[in-house]
């Protein structure tokens, strides 16, 4: 006998997929049309939805730090920032229908976020905004876009509670997604041409082409800040400091060290002092000034210096880049190019410093004309690098600072300063407290959030830093502390012994006693 029910099941199925194939077999016709990868990209979300019901969370952490963009979407977006409003979205829909019981809210990063998002609203509003990418004769937008992103990032993040069994999973995802920034450098160095749509995810290491400012081929590796943060960072949150160099395990601290040794083919100076401060951080906080491992390590620095001073000028040129800050000899050109790139930041900040008290009530937003753009960056440009028009530099006119408190007070002015005064003292309150009143097995990895985060914090404030870059660093490491913590722990009250209970209850007993033999007045 016929199944009428199943029978009418498989019409459906065939009615809904035989189109959906045509649909798409069409749309194939013209596959590096950008409709195409945006309806395509619609379609698989609609096919892996329910998976992002189920591991939208782990997806999120994953892509954090992971190294793609969404070329199919305007602006190419980052990955995380498509999840994290994805993961939010699926949060509050849960929550809507009764999925999940109950969300995290921590209430003074909250409103400090909610009053930042306040004032970024309101400058855009009263500055202007608009998105180069739909031809608008107004940029700016895809930085409203970052910064929002990261605040919607740290409440996606920190809304749900990890499963704490799964700590050290997450908390791998987290950091160590940050290997894919090796992909930048490989298709630059051995893939060649024929691997060039891999960019189109990936990044392209802007770094691997001739210096421009010198005659000198300066290769520095793109990737080599992201792949060294992951290692340094995974291992210091795993182990922390006493468990690389002081648990008898040697393949740690070759690892460990593996991670500064890369981030010098990067030639970047800045992240390698932001290295140094993250380890001092931690090394102080372990308490490890105060056992042998301080003079272990002081005589090796000492070594390692003495050597760069002898071989320095021997050195590839993007290492001695990378350690042209420190008081050794580097070659003639790599200085050159390390200077011209300080001194250029220090003349901009000279300069629009007494700009600052112009944009102290109403920033000036991240706002760009195209006739400004053009002018400045065009091949007509009248203006350029080095031209002595410091404050009329194409990145001081967008507000590309280099420097975080100007990102903050030029951009968002004094309540935009307070936003974000007020964000980061309760960020490093609410890790603080997880750190010191948390879960003793996740006090390796509080400890390592809080340092990352105070770390960043001196890295955004005395040697580079943009708020609407940063955002994503300081609500990443927030966010991931309070999902790992289940919120803001507090003190436990102290257990109150036996003894002292039965002690108290004879006191109170004999106090009682008299009264207790004393007869009634009905008696």
């Amino acid at each position: 006998m016929n199944n009428a029910p199943a029978i009418l099941r498989t019409l459906i199925i065939y009615a809904v997929i035989v189109p959906l194939a045509l649909f798409i077999g069409y749309m194939l016709a013209n596959p590096l049309d950008t409709s195409t990868f945006m309806e395509a990209g619609f379609i698989a979300l609609v096919l892996v939805f329910p998976l992002l019901l189920k591991w939208h969370q782990p997806l999120l952490i994953l892509s954090w730090n992971l190294n793609a963009m969404l070329f199919f979407l305007p602006g190419r977006p980052h990955l995380w920032m498509a999840m994290a409003v994805l993961s939010l979205g699926i949060t509050v829909l849960q929550r809507a229908t009764g999925g999940v019981k109950q969300l995290i809210s921590v209430t003074t990063v909250t409103w400090s976020l909610v009053f930042l998002t306040a004032v970024v609203v309101f400058t855009a509003m009263m500055t202007g905004v608009g998105l180069r990418t739909f031809g608008s004769e107004v940029y700016g937008a895809h930085r409203y876009v970052n910064l929002l992103g990261g605040i919607i990032g740290y409440f996606a993040l920190s809304t749900r509670r990890i499963p704490p069994g799964h700590a050290g999973w997450y908390v791998a995802l987290f950091f160590l997604s940050g290997l894919t920034g090796f992909i930048t450098d490989l298709t630059t160095l051995l893939m060649g041409s024929a691997w060039q749509y891999i960019y189109l995810i990936f990044p392209y290491n802007a770094y691997a082409q001739p210096s421009l400012d010198t005659n000198d081929n300066l290769l520095r590796f793109g990737g080599a800040w992201p792949v060294s943060l992951a290692i340094f960072s995974f291992m210091l949150a795993k182990y922390g400091i006493r468990g690389i160099f002081l648990s008898g395990k040697h393949w740690r601290w070759v690892v460990f060290g593996f991670a500064p040794a890369y981030l010098l083919l990067g030639g970047f100076r800045g992240f390698v002092m932001y290295l140094m401060i993250l380890f001092a951080l931690q090394f102080y906080m372990e308490g490890l000034h105060r056992t042998k491992l301080l003079p272990i390590l002081a005589i090796l620095g000492v070594l390692m210096v003495a050597l760069a001073i002898g071989f320095s000028q021997r050195l590839p040129h993007s290492i001695q880049r990378a350690l042209s800050f420190l008081p050794i000899q580097v070659d003639q050109q790599v200085q050159q190019n390390a200077d011209q790139s300080l001194n250029w930041r220090l003349d901009m900040w000279t300069a629009l410093l007494p700009e600052v008290p112009k944009y102290l009530l109403l920033g000036k937003g991240y706002v760009v004309s195209k006739v400004d753009f053009d002018s400045l960056t065009g091949n007509d440009a009248a203006i350029h690098v080095g031209s002595g028009f410091v404050e009329n530099d194409w990145m001081a006119v967008a507000g590309v600072y280099h420097n975080g408190p100007l990102s903050v007070v030029m951009t968002f002015g004094i309540w935009g300063t307070i936003a974000f005064v007020w964000f980061v003292a309760a960020g490093a309150w609410v890790l603080y407290r997880n750190y010191r009143y948390g879960d003793p097995t996740l006090q390796t990895v509080n400890l390592f959030l809080l340092v990352a985060y105070v770390a960043r914090l001196i890295f955004f404030l005395g040697i580079y830093g943009a708020l609407d870059d940063d955002m994503w660093n300081f609500a990443g490491y927030l966010g991931l502390g309070i999902a790992l913590n289940g919120g803001v722990c507090s003190p436990k009250a102290a257990p109150v012994r036996a003894a002292e209970k039965y002690q108290a209850y004879v006191g109170v007993r004999a106090h009682l006693q008299p009264a207790l033999r004393r007869p009634s007045i009905g008696g």
